[in-house]
This record gives C-alpha cells, structure tokens and sequence, in this order.
C-alpha cells in the first residue's frame, strides 16, 4: 500500500504543476495578444494625408483655391503631407508659381474652404484659447503659438517656389482640422497679435 500512495502522490504532484504552467502560459499568451492589439491599434490611428494640386477659383469640389490671384496665381501649384502616431505629428509644405520674393504666413485651420476666405475658420489649436470664439480669434501668445497651432511660415525664391516643414508633439484630433491657409505675411508672435498674419491669399483642404 505504502508504494500506491506514493505512485498517487506523484501523479497528483504532476497534475498540479502542469496545471500551473499551464495557467502562466495562458497569461503569458493572453498578455501577447494584448501587446498585438495594440500596437494593431497605433498602426490604425497612425495618421498620413497627403494632398497635391493646383490653385484655382473656388468650386464644390476644389482642393486648392486661390483668393489672391496675383499672389498666388491661378495654377500655381501646392503639395501638403502630414504624418502622425505615438502622440506626434509632422507636417509638410511645397508650393510652386506663387509671386516671387515675398513672405507667406501658413497655418492648420479648423474647416474646410469655402468660397469666402473666412470660411476656413480659425487656426487649429491643440489646447484651445477659453477665451476665443468664430468672432474673435485667438491671440493670446499662450496658446497662439507655434507649440499649440501648426505654424508653416515660408518665403518664396525668386522663382515662386518655397519648402517649409513643421513638427509638434501632438496628433490633431479626428475630424477638427481641415485645411491649410496661405496668408499675405509671416505671422506675428506678439501679445495681442500672435496667430496673425493678414489676409487670406489661398486655401488648401486638408481634411485630418
């Protein structure tokens, strides 16, 4: 008898340590398939748009439009791109056949354009102003800023053309910034005035 109990032992000893493994193995894979999910997550909510066109008058279905045309002439050329995940994104500008030599203010605005410049709302923010509304825009440098908006200020060469890029540490949110705005001058950072930079010279949708 005493070698039956310890054939038993044994057996039962071998069940409970299987039984154990078992159990960490099945953590083990369910934690995977967690780490999977979400890294399938971040791929999906990765965020890349990219828009290339040409400027013309305003229509229904126009990516580019142009309000300025000796500014930015009819034809004139513009490539946007825009990549984001991990809680970052970066931004690209190309335009080409634009008036030569001068300076452009370029900002991420909130809608899409319209046939009226203004259309286009104001910039986006990723913290927004408490104090600023469709009627009064912000201009409080805390957060008109190049850290809080997407600013893409450039200069074009004596052939119209010019690059500009801009990086900032957050990803807009879905369906809350939908175009691009060239506008008259480099934008100002000054209390009272920062986010502003003239008139709106053209419009590029964008939709994020």
């Amino acid at each position: 008898m005493p070698s039956t109990r310890l054939v038993i032992g044994a057996a039962v000893s071998s069940l409970l340590i299987a039984g154990c493994g078992g159990g960490a193995a099945e953590e083990e894979a369910e934690a995977t398939d967690d780490r999977q999910e979400e890294t399938q997550d971040s791929q999906d909510d990765a965020l890349d748009v990219s828009v290339s066109a040409a400027f013309g008058p305003y229509a229904e279905d126009a990516e580019a439009v142009t309000y300025d045309e000796e500014a930015v002439p009819e034809g004139a050329e513009v490539e946007v791109s825009v990549t984001g995940e991990d809680g970052g994104s970066e931004y690209s500008l190309s335009v080409s056949g634009l008036e030569a030599n001068r300076e452009f203010g370029s900002h991420l605005h909130t809608e899409p354009c319209g046939e009226d410049p203004a259309d286009s709302g104001p910039h986006y923010q990723n913290e927004a102003d408490p104090e600023a509304d469709a009627e009064n825009p912000s201009t409080d440098p805390a957060y008109a800023n190049p850290e809080n908006e997407v600013w893409l200020d450039f200069a074009t060469d004596e052939n119209g053309n010019a690059e500009q890029e801009a990086e900032v540490d957050w990803v807009p949110r879905e369906g809350e910034a939908n175009s691009v705005v060239l506008h008259e001058e480099h934008t100002s950072e000054e209390e009272g005035a920062a986010g502003a930079a003239g008139d709106r010279l053209a419009c590029v949708n964008v939709a994020l």
